[in-house]
């Protein structure tokens, strides 16, 4: 069996590194010129980094990232909300891991380069689309692509939230869908703050403010902190941007009025945005989940099947399940159309549950609710929310997307 992968980002790789392991070839078809770290800060939950220690690349993971502590929920001006453990602290049998995500992704590609060769990935290849009989599927590329074609029994688009062949597969989906937020986001060196492993969301349903580092220093006592500011400035359902309005690089001017908004104290939020040299403006996209992602010899994975609000640190989390069922079902099946098939039924129901529960905000709905109940903020929280009532918040979303601890140790 041979397997072709289009996209070479978190999911894409993994799901290389995971044929590889069962002994199936494939080769990785990216759109890029080059694989860049690009890219801001992302968490990877335990569920997901299990897969990845069983491909054995903790120590690498360890080299470039930070194993995370401690997450806390406070409201826009510092009140505490929610605090729990993360990772090994726990008592998850392996860590949760903040990252660079092009630290990430090129891990990942230096361990596909190590145990698949060089050759098992293409750059310079946006793909256009795919044709497929009863032998096999072939995707075509475009015509500045040194390959045009490629051939193999199954064709694994990881190609993004605009993927072509999701595209193709749903001709009249109704497209990205907006929901009126747009998010700034940045990475700098600077002090640690609190103990250098704990990641801080602050604010709610209209501001929102993420804190958290995702490398260390080789000057003592600083760390690569990843900030994330989000203002609401439209309405859910609002016309999406134009793609070229995406990844805009932001301005002092615009985002400090949104900065100031924020009052935690564990650093000094103005400062630390000051000094960030350059950082980027996205509207907050997903899609509506599909009704099918396999059809014949062809299936989609990660952003491709599933993309979802950045809310949960669960995005790169689940392409990276993905490829773990993915790999396992085609791994065990005679007829990988009978795989492909399976592994949809498997991954597309519980993805399409966590992209709608993060449109009501995933465990981070526990401070938009409080913003709710108390806009200005107020002096006694469990009066106005109970702790069993955030308890459950948090906890439900951690059992829908598969990273409840209990879960996640009893899987290994």
């Amino acid at each position: 069996m041979k397997a072709l992968i289009i996209g070479g980002g978190i999911g894409g790789l993994t799901t290389a590194l995971m044929l590889h392991a069962r002994g199936i070839e494939c080769e990785v078809h990216e759109a890029a010129s080059q694989i860049r770290e690009l890219g801001v800060g992302i968490n990877v939950l335990p569920h997901a980094i299990s897969q990845l220690a069983e491909l054995g690349l903790l120590p690498a993971l360890d080299s470039v990232g930070i194993r995370t502590r401690e997450l806390i929920y406070t409201t826009r001006t510092g009140q505490e909300i929610w605090r729990e453990p993360r990772g090994i602290d726990a008592g998850y049998d392996v860590p949760q891991f903040s990252i660079h995500r092009g630290h990430l992704q090129k891990l990942l590609y230096d361990a596909v380069v190590a145990r698949l060769g060089a050759d098992a990935v293409h750059v310079g290849q946006p793909c256009t689309g795919f044709s497929q009989d009863a032998e096999g599927v072939t995707a075509h590329f475009a015509p500045s692509a040194a390959i045009p074609s490629a051939r193999a029994d199954v064709l694994i688009a990881a190609d993004g939230i605009h993927s072509a062949i999701r595209r193709q597969l749903h001709p009249g989906e109704a497209g990205i869908r907006w929901n009126g937020v747009l998010m700034w986001r940045g990475a700098v060196e600077s002090d640690a703050f609190l103990d250098g492993r704990t990641m801080l969301i602050a604010g709610g349903f209209t501001y929102k403010l993420v804190l958290y580092p995702i490398a260390r220093s080789a000057t003592p006592g600083k760390v690569l902190i990843n900030w994330v500011v989000n203002y609401r400035t439209a309405s859910d359902g609002t016309p999406t941007p134009p793609r070229e309005d995406w990844n805009q690089q932001g301005t002092h001017e615009e985002l400090m009025p949104h900065v100031r908004r924020f009052g935690v104290a564990v650093t000094d939020l103005e400062a630390l945005v000051r000094a960030t040299p350059a950082f980027y403006k996205y509207p907050m996209c997903d899609r509506d989940p599909l009704p099918f992602w396999t059809q014949g010899r062809v299936t989609l994975l990660g952003d491709a099947a599933h993309p979802m609000y950045p809310v949960g640190s669960n995005g790169a989390s689940q392409a990276i399940i993905d490829a773990r069922v993915l790999a396992d079902a085609l791994a065990a099946a005679t007829d990988p159309r009978e795989a492909l098939v399976s592994y949809a039924e498997a991954r597309l129901p519980a993805t399409a549950e966590i992209v709608r529960l993060n449109r009501q905000g995933g465990p981070e709905g526990v401070i938009d609710e409080v913003e709710r109940r108390a806009p200005e903020g107020c002096d006694d929280l469990d009066t106005l929310i109970s702790l069993e009532e955030r308890r459950a918040i948090v906890r439900g979303y951690a059992t829908t997307a598969g990273f409840d601890r209990t879960q996640v140790n009893r899987a290994k």
